[in-house]
C-alpha cells in the first residue's frame, strides 16, 4: 500500500509562493517590453516600469490613462478595431504596429500582442498587453527596403545581361537585359533549370555558370560568339562569379553577359591583331587564319588542319576548341602515328576486360573521354585501312564499340584532324579512304610555313624570348640586327618549332647578354654570312633617319617598324632610346 504523502507544513508553503511571487515581480518590473492590463474601455489598470518607458509618461500618469492619449485620432481607430476584433472572436492578435506620441511629442513605432482578460465566471472584463518599441527596427527595414529599391532599378536598367543562379544551375532571377540579350524573361525561368529556359543562343554561358559552380571561382571576360537567332554574329563577353552571403556561404553564381559585337567589329577594321589565343603571327596569311578560326568556331563540323611539322596545328585545334561552345568540355588529343593499329584502337575506342592478352581490366578509350568536347587526331594520315573504316562509322553514326564488345555507345564528340601529309595524293595512291578522306576535309585550314610569312619572325622571336626569359629567370637586352637578319634569311624547315628551339638554346648560351650570332645554330648563323643581310646596312650615321623614316612609314607603331626593319621590336625601343628619338606627340 502506497504511503500518503504527508501534509506541508502551512510555513513551507507560504515561503514557496512568497518566492514565487517575488520572482515573479522581477521578471515584471525588469523586462524590456512594456505590461499593461486595461479595462475594456481601454483604460490601464495595471503596467510595468518598461511601459511608462515607451510612451514616455510618468507612473502617476499612466495610471487610469485611456490609450488614446498617446495615439492620434487614425491610430486610435486602428487600436480600436483590433480590441473589438478580440473581443467579438476571443481570439489573441498577435505583433500588431502602430505609431503613438509620447508625451515629448516625439513619434515611436510599437508592436503589441493582445488577449482577452476574464473574470472568475468567464466573463470578459479587459484586456492584457505586451508593447515593444520597434521604432529602431522599422527604420531599418525601411533603409532596407530602400537599398533593396535602388538595387531593382539599378538590376532592371544595365544594359548588360544579368543572371543569377543556385549551386544546382536554378535561375534565381534575370534582369530585362537578359531577356532583350538572350531571351531569358525573368517570368518565366525563375527556379527553373538554366538549361531548360528558352533562349535564342547556343546556351555557351551555361558552361561558363557550371564552371563556376564547380570551382567556385570567377571567370572574367570569356568571348563566345552565341549563334543568336535574331543575330546571327552577335558577340559576347561572359564573366561570372560565386554568390555568397555575407557569412560567405556559397549559394551559387552570378552571370553577367555584355555585348560586344561592335566593340570586335571595330577593332578588327582599326588594327591587326598580333595573336590570336596562344597564336603568334600578324601577318595577312595569319589573320586569314585568325578570322576562319572565327567563323568555325561555333559550328559542329569536322576541320582538317593541315600544314608542314612544327606549323602549330595543335596550337591551331586548342583555338579552335577554347572560341567556340566546347570551350570548357574535355579536349583530348592521340598522336596516331605513334600507336601501332591494335594499340590505336584501343586507344581510340577502348576495350573491355579480357579482350585480348593484358587487358585485365574495361578502359576507356580516347572518344569517350572526349564526349561532349573535342577530339584531336594527330597525324591522321598514317592510320590502318582498319581504323580508318571504324573511323569513318564514328564519324558518321556517332556510335561505336569498344575492343571485344559489341555494345554500341553514343558519343558527341567534334573531331579534329592533323596532318602533315597530302591526304588527296595518299587517296589517289590508294593509301587512304575516299570516303574518309571527304568526310574530314567538311572545312580545312591550311597553316603557312613559316618561310611564307617571314615578317612574323621578329614577333615569334620577342614573343619566344620573353617566354623563355621567364622560365630560366633572366634577362636579355634582345636579339642582335644580324641575328635576326640571319633568321629572315634562313629556309626554317622544321618552321615555328625550329624557331622556338633555336631561341630557347641560344638564352641558354648567352648567359643575360644580347642573343648574337655565336648563340644560334650554325646551320642558322651560315644564312648571314651567306646571303648577307637582308636590309643593306645604313652607315651608323644614317641610322636614326632609317629608324624615323619605318616610324613614319608605320604611323609611329613601334612594333611594325621593327618588322619593317627586320629587327626585333626590342632593338627598335633600344635604339629609339640611344637616339632619342621621339614622336610628334611627345613633341606637343
Amino acid at each position: 500500500m502506497a504511503k500518503e504523502k504527508e501534509p506541508q507544513d502551512p510555513l513551507e508553503l507560504l515561503e514557496k509562493v512568497t518566492q514565487e511571487r517575488d520572482a515573479l515581480l522581477t521578471v515584471f518590473l525588469e523586462i524590456e517590453d512594456g505590461y499593461v492590463e486595461c479595462d475594456l474601455a481601454g483604460f490601464t489598470q495595471y503596467f510595468n516600469p518598461a511601459l511608462c518607458r515607451i510612451v514616455g509618461y510618468p507612473p502617476r500618469e499612466m495610471k487610469g490613462m485611456g490609450y488614446k492619449t498617446y495615439l492620434d485620432k487614425e491610430n486610435a481607430q486602428q487600436v480600436f478595431r483590433v480590441f473589438n476584433e478580440v473581443y467579438l472572436t476571443g481570439q489573441p492578435k498577435k505583433a500588431f504596429n502602430y505609431e503613438i506620441t509620447r508625451k515629448d511629442g516625439s513619434k515611436s513605432v510599437v508592436e503589441i500582442s493582445i488577449t482577452l482578460r476574464r473574470n472568475k465566471e468567464g466573463e470578459p472584463d479587459g484586456y492584457r498587453c505586451i508593447m515593444r518599441d520597434v521604432t529602431d527596427r522599422r527604420k531599418a527595414e525601411m533603409e532596407l527596403a530602400k537599398h533593396k529599391t535602388r538595387l531593382e532599378a539599378i538590376f532592371r536598367s544595365v544594359k548588360d545581361a544579368i543572371v543569377t543562379v543556385d549551386q544546382d544551375l536554378k535561375v534565381i532571377d534575370a534582369n530585362k537585359a537578359a531577356a532583350t540579350l538572350c531571351g531569358i524573361a525573368a517570368k518565366n525561368v525563375k527556379n527553373n533549370p538554366f538549361a531548360l529556359c528558352p533562349t535564342d543562343c547556343c546556351q555557351a554561358c551555361r558552361d561558363v555558370l557550371a564552371e563556376t559552380l564547380k570551382r567556385k571561382t570567377a571567370i572574367r571576360e570569356f568571348q563566345v560568339e552565341c549563334n543568336h537567332k535574331q543575330r546571327p554574329q552577335q558577340k559576347v563577353s561572359l564573366s561570372s562569379a560565386p554568390l555568397e552571403s555575407q557569412d560567405g556561404e556559397f549559394l551559387g553564381a552570378v552571370l553577367v553577359i555584355r555585348d560586344i559585337t561592335r566593340l570586335v567589329d571595330l577593332e578588327r577594321e582599326l588594327q591587326e591583331r598580333n595573336q590570336f589565343h596562344n597564336i603568334i603571327g600578324a601577318s595577312h596569311k595569319m589573320q586569314a587564319v585568325y578570322q576562319l578560326l572565327e567563323n568555325l568556331a561555333d559550328f559542329e563540323t569536322t576541320v582538317l588542319i593541315t600544314g608542314e611539322s612544327g606549323t602549330g596545328k595543335e596550337l591551331v585545334a586548342k583555338a579552335l576548341h577554347h572560341t567556340g561552345s566546347r570551350a570548357f568540355k574535355p579536349f583530348v588529343s592521340v598522336n596516331c602515328s605513334a600507336l601501332a593499329e591494335n594499340l590505336l584502337e584501343s586507344e581510340l575506342f577502348g576495350h573491355v576486360k579480357g579482350a585480348f592478352t593484358g587487358a585485365i581490366r574495361d578502359y576507356q578509350g580516347r572518344f569517350q573521354a572526349a564526349h561532349t568536347g573535342t577530339l584531336l587526331l594527330d597525324e591522321i594520315g598514317d592510320i590502318s585501312p582498319r581504323i580508318q573504316l571504324k573511323l569513318l562509322r564514328v564519324l558518321q553514326e556517332r556510335e561505336f564499340e569498344r575492343v571485344g564488345d559489341v555494345q554500341p555507345i553514343k558519343v558527341d564528340v567534334r573531331v579534329i584532324a592533323c596532318t602533315n601529309q597530302d591526304l588527296k595524293e595518299k587517296v589517289g595512291l590508294g593509301e587512304f579512304r575516299e570516303d574518309l578522306y571527304y568526310r574530314l576535309n567538311v572545312m580545312e585550314i591550311k597553316l603557312p610555313p613559316l618561310r611564307e610569312r617571314r615578317e612574323d619572325i621578329p614577333l615569334l622571336a620577342d614573343h619566344f624570348t620573353a617566354r623563355f626569359e621567364k622560365k630560366f629567370n633572366i634577362t636579355i637586352p634582345g636579339v642582335s640586327d644580324k641575328v635576326m637578319n640571319a633568321f629572315m634569311n634562313y629556309h626554317w624547315p622544321g618552321n615555328v618549332r625550329e624557331l622556338e628551339h633555336s631561341i630557347e638554346r641560344a638564352t641558354v648560351l648567352c648567359r643575360d647578354k644580347m642573343i648574337s650570332l655565336e648563340h644560334i645554330p650554325g646551320e642558322i648563323a651560315e644564312a648571314y654570312s651567306l646571303s648577307g643581310p637582308r636590309l643593306k646596312k645604313q652607315p651608323a650615321a644614317d641610322e636614326p633617319n632609317e629608324i624615323i623614316d619605318a616610324l613614319k612609314r608605320t604611323g609611329w607603331n613601334k612594333a611594325k617598324a621593327a618588322r619593317l626593319l627586320g629587327v626585333s621590336r626590342k632593338t627598335i625601343y633600344r635604339k629609339i632610346e640611344k637616339y632619342g628619338i621621339q614622336s610628334p606627340a611627345e613633341n606637343m
